[in-house]
């Protein structure tokens, strides 16, 4: 057999193995095809030839169904309904504590398909954009920043305001610009003197420039992060709740129309306006849950998002209002 024939022979003895291989590392494991190439130590295109390969083959098999396309018929009717330019609806988790995970994952492959060189985006904070962050992937971009959209806690366990904006920043390799002063402060005079700092208002400058913002929503319920964290107490849900508020949006409590409520915590906190958010081109509201139905309508009225992330049961919520 001649020389230069025996390595194409081996190649081609060895490729059903890479095929398997590489199919599972991007089906199952969900990797990317980049990360495949690290870890098969061969090139991208030649992972796009063997993924190519065993959809070809019959190797997988890619299956849509009934479940899958009811979800796509509840991002149509949600379209449709909220006026909005796209909606991604997941499948709801047997769990209603793992709403929060589901939402949050979608959410931040959302954002990494999303990220591209020389943008500029602000992000919100909760439990879900806290998910979020395990689902962030894809290489490093150039002149990339990050806006924290609302101040930060100086206590926390894991959901900080600050360190989701930070991590994202890093996932990404952008810079991250931080809005330094507690979210919550002792009254009105406070934030005023706060928002007169020179660098605060530099970095209220920039929240309003930027591409896309990606936020969450918060209820009016012990069960909202606000109040699980101790950020407000609870004995303030009953003013709320008597002053018309049905939720969050970067911690501003609005009405069932999305309305910024009159209550005297919103007037401690220290986060864009959403009237200055309002401004974005793109913004982006992730959050599901049954009890967050009213929440979320009255967050997509009050910030005239275009992309909602959400799960089944909650979609099926807002289409019933």
């Amino acid at each position: 057999m001649p020389d230069n024939e025996r390595p194409a022979r081996r190649e081609a003895a060895a490729l059903p193995d890479l095929r398997v291989r590489a199919a599972w590392l991007y089906y199952v494991e969900g990797m990317t095809q980049e990360q495949i190439a690290r870890s098969m130590n061969i090139s991208r295109a030649k992972v796009i030839r063997l993924l190519a390969s065993a959809r070809d083959n019959g190797i997988v098999r890619i299956r849509i169904d009934d479940r899958a396309s009811e979800q796509i018929a509840l991002e149509r009717q949600l379209v449709a309904a909220f006026g909005l330019t796209d909606a991604i609806v997941v499948p709801a988790p047997a769990d209603e504590a793992d709403i929060a995970t589901v939402v949050g994952h979608a959410a931040g492959t959302y954002l990494s398909d999303q990220v591209k060189d020389g943008m500029s985006f602000g992000v919100g904070w909760g439990a879900t954009l806290h998910m979020s962050l395990k689902a962030l992937g894809g290489q490093p971009c150039q002149r990339l920043s990050v806006v924290s959209l609302l101040g930060g806690m100086t206590h926390s366990r894991a959901v900080n305001p600050s360190a989701v904006a930070r991590r994202i920043a890093d996932a990404f390799g952008a810079d991250c610009y931080q809005l330094t002063a507690p979210v919550m402060v002792a009254d009105e005079s406070v934030r005023t003197a706060l928002w007169s700092e020179p660098g605060l208002r530099e970095l209220l400058e920039r929240a309003r420039r930027v591409d896309l913002a990606l936020v969450s929503v918060g209820d009016v319920s012990e069960e909202a992060t606000l109040f699980r964290q101790g950020i407000l107490p609870r004995s303030a849900l009953a003013s709320l709740q008597a002053a018309g508020a049905v939720g969050d949006v970067l911690c501003h409590f609005i009405d069932a129309e999305g309305k910024v409520v009159d209550h005297p915590v919103n007037r401690r906190v220290v986060a864009v306006d959403l009237d200055d958010l309002r401004r974005v081109p793109k913004i982006v509201v992730a959050a599901g849950g049954r009890r967050k139905v009213a929440a979320i309508r009255a967050a997509l009225k009050a910030t005239g998002a275009g992309v909602l992330i959400t799960e089944e049961a909650a979609a099926r919520g807002l289409l019933a209002i």
